[in-house]
């Protein structure tokens, strides 16, 4: 609804999940939703393979394997973050993808090294792994991640950022598509930072400031959003949600991404507070996302 271009990734999902799970409900998606990354974690080459065929199927644009995440429980089973100190196994487990998914590309999500690693040495290692069995792209979050010591939350803030550094690593290996990743707040630091980079991942700041990605297909790709506004935007999701609504997916499954899409506008708090208390309730159904919308264009035409 908010940008036709931006590539959008699932939620890590582990190789033994994708292959053991209910997959409709795991990788099932909307066409809309092209063009679409699914992100996978593990550690076995052979379930790596299988999960990355599967997801091919399912019809992902891209196959992405998480080498970044900190959390205990993705440390406990050996993916993740931790998998920085096994560079030759990422690269193994990269080919594992590629070989199960021969004509979809497989990329890698990392950080820049975990614990008492140095960055440089750590990054470089991993990416010339990697890149020796032929991974073209790797997505770099420019911080170091503490396995101990640190929560996941804390993570995402408290080591130092280093740009410079992703920066380096795409003027010594020019050939190589690299996509900086950490801390971005906005479009504009996005375009900063990646400058003589292939492109920038937004994390926290799409997820909190949802309209951001208004400003995504006219800026980057020459080509006008899909909708001329938030509001637009949400009645354009309307058709998307009564057909989920129909398939017996709860309404907050759909609302509760879109808390602060009207953040800093008049009637934003009260969108917010709409979606919720009365988007989770069970039963809760279009009307409610309406009734939030209309506390938006009332507030917007008595500021007016």
């Amino acid at each position: 609804m908010l940008s036709a271009r931006a590539l959008l990734y699932t939620e890590m999902l582990t190789a033994d999940a994708v292959v053991h799970g209910d997959r409709a409900r795991l990788l099932g998606f909307s066409g809309i939703e092209h063009p679409l990354a699914l992100q996978l974690g593990g550690s076995d080459p052979v379930k790596m393979r299988a999960a990355a065929e599967i997801g091919a199927a399912f019809g992902y644009d891209e196959i992405n394997l998480n080498i970044g995440c900190p959390s205990d429980r993705v440390q406990a089973g050996r993916f993740g973050a931790c998998l920085m100190r096994e560079p030759d196994l990422v690269a193994r487990l990269w080919a594992a993808a590629q070989e199960g998914a021969p004509n979809t590309p497989v990329t890698i999500k990392c950080r820049i090294g975990v614990d008492d690693q140095e960055p440089r040495a750590a990054l470089f290692e991993l990416v010339d792994a990697c890149a020796a069995e032929g991974c073209r792209t790797f997505i770099v979050h420019a911080r170091k991640a503490w396995l101990e010591g640190l929560s996941p939350k804390e993570n995402r803030d408290v080591p130092p950022l280093d740009y410079p550094l992703v920066r380096a690593l795409k003027q010594a290996r020019p050939a190589l598509t690299i996509i900086l990743n950490g801390g971005l707040l906005d479009l504009d630091q996005a375009r900063r930072e990646s400058e003589g980079l292939d492109g920038a991942m937004l994390g926290r700041a799409a997820y909190q400031n949802p309209a951001v990605l208004l400003d995504v297909d006219p800026r980057f790709f020459g080509a006008p959003a899909p909708h001329a506004s938030r509001e637009a935007a949400v009645e354009g999701y309307f058709e998307y949600v009564a057909a989920r609504l129909a398939d017996n997916l709860p309404l907050h499954a759909m609302t509760r991404h879109m808390l602060g899409l009207f953040n800093g506008l008049p009637g934003g708090r009260r969108w917010r507070r709409v979606l919720s208390t009365e988007g989770v309730r069970k039963g809760a159904g279009l009307e409610v996302l309406r009734a939030a919308l209309g506390e938006v264009t009332h507030a917007s035409a008595l500021s007016a």
